[in-house]
């Protein structure tokens, strides 16, 4: 197992290239089972949960290549309807082939995803999507067994806002009979990033990006070369690692507009952000200034965003208030956060930060991934060393961050335990 080792205390200085998003690339991949034939899908990083993704495919007969950041999927064969519980429970995402596999194969066998550190994060909203869409769905031994002989449209109404399982009847209904409506659909750019691969293998979708999706089925999908949009989160955590670090780092490969909330605070916080030529400049001030957040679905400000915005205001001027409104348990960094000598009282769903002048590095345990995000940040920024322990959690999302740390100035290596 391996660990990372930081030596804080470094300005960041230089260019940083983010890398492909991770919650765009797992249901574009997914989608494909939607359309026979050869699919290339470009700028895809390399993550754990991306072959994680790869093996679900795979057991279901797709054929999958790699070449540098080029994935291509041949769905042709597509002939397995059944995910298993020893590969769904790694990556919760694996569940949202249920829908495609139902649509294409008449039948599917999925195995339920389980809990994870951060909640329980339900799929009731996923099945009963399925089930208004004529779905005879039953729950046996752990698995989803579902049957539909051809999906029809349905109007469908989400009691909360869920990505996923936007994302999930969003591909369910590419090929149903008729019209589905989604209504109080998530938002998040992901959503109109997973639309628009749908669009160019030949669905018709409207509203994508906003609370009303519209999906008027088409008889077959065409296969598609798609190149995958930048990853919003990784762009943010380089955003944060500037600021706390009082750095100057020039990120490339990021969509400014997917992060306006993050921005909106950073800039409250006292940071300069600027952008020429799509470059954006983060330049970190002498002192941060605390802020209050609370985490929204998009386009509020981001729960993925929130770990790594508390490591910021552990080292700001004065008290912030953290609401985190998404998910239960995200708040487990917390504890880790206080071995670096941070001021952190939680409260219900509400964590009261007072900023100290200084961190001190400490050893200290990943719990998810953006924790583990956080958990860097704070040893970015700490005297000292840090050890960081449990970064598999990290490797599901990020693409060689300690690389891409190490290009800006940070003395932080991957070491085996």
């Amino acid at each position: 197992m391996d660990k990372l080792v930081i030596k804080g205390g470094k300005r960041l200085a230089g260019d940083v290239t983010v890398s492909g998003s991770k919650n765009a690339s797992l249901p574009i991949f997914i989608s494909t089972i939607l359309a026979p034939g050869i699919h290339e899908i470009h700028n895809v990083p390399f993550l754990r949960d991306i072959n994680t993704t790869i093996k679900v495919m795979e057991t279901l007969g797709a054929k999958i290549e790699g070449n540098g950041n080029v994935v291509k999927l041949d769905t042709t064969h597509i002939d397995n309807h059944e995910a298993t519980y020893d590969l769904v429970k790694t990556m919760r995402a694996s569940v949202l082939v249920l829908g495609p596999l139902l649509a294409r194969l008449g039948k599917a066998r999925v195995s339920l995803p389980g809990g994870c550190a951060i909640g329980a994060r339900p799929i009731n909203l996923h099945l009963k999507g399925l089930e208004a869409m004529g779905a005879e769905i039953h729950l046996t031994h752990g698995y989803v067994e579902a049957r539909a002989r051809r999906l029809r449209g349905a109007r469908i109404n989400f009691d909360i806002s869920t990505v996923g399982g936007t994302e999930h009847l969003m591909m369910a209904a590419a090929t149903a009979k008729g019209e589905t409506v989604l209504e109080n659909a998530a938002r998040e750019p992901e959503i109109v990033e997973v639309a628009e691969v749908l669009a160019e293998m030949g669905a018709k979708i409207e509203g994508a990006g906003t609370d009303t999706i519209r999906i008027t089925g088409v008889s077959e999908l065409r296969p598609v070369v798609h190149t995958v949009m930048p990853d919003r989160i990784e762009a943010g955590t380089f955003m944060i690692a500037s600021a706390i670090t009082g750095g100057d780092v020039k990120i490339r490969n990021m969509r400014l507009e997917h992060l306006d909330a993050l921005i909106f605070k950073l800039q409250d916080a006292g940071v300069e952000i600027s952008n020429k030529d799509n470059v954006v400049r983060v330049k970190g001030p002498r002192k941060i200034k605390s802020i209050n957040i609370k985490t929204r679905p998009y386009p509020g400000f981001p729960t993925d965003m929130q770990a790594q915005m508390m490591a910021l205001m552990t080292v700001a001027d004065g008290t912030s208030v953290i609401s985190e409104n998404i998910f239960e348990n995200r708040f487990m960094h917390v504890s880790e956060l206080l071995r670096f000598g941070a001021d952190i009282i939680i409260e219900g769903n509400s964590a009261t930060v007072k900023g100290v002048k200084k961190l001190s590095g400490a050893p200290v345990m990943a719990t998810d991934l953006r924790a583990s995000a956080s958990l860097i940040l704070a040893g970015l920024a700490a005297d000292n060393t840090t050890e960081v322990s449990r970064i598999y959690h990290l490797d599901r999302g990020y693409e060689s961050i300690e690389k891409k740390l190490a290009g800006l100035g940070a003395d932080i290596t991957r070491v085996k335990e």
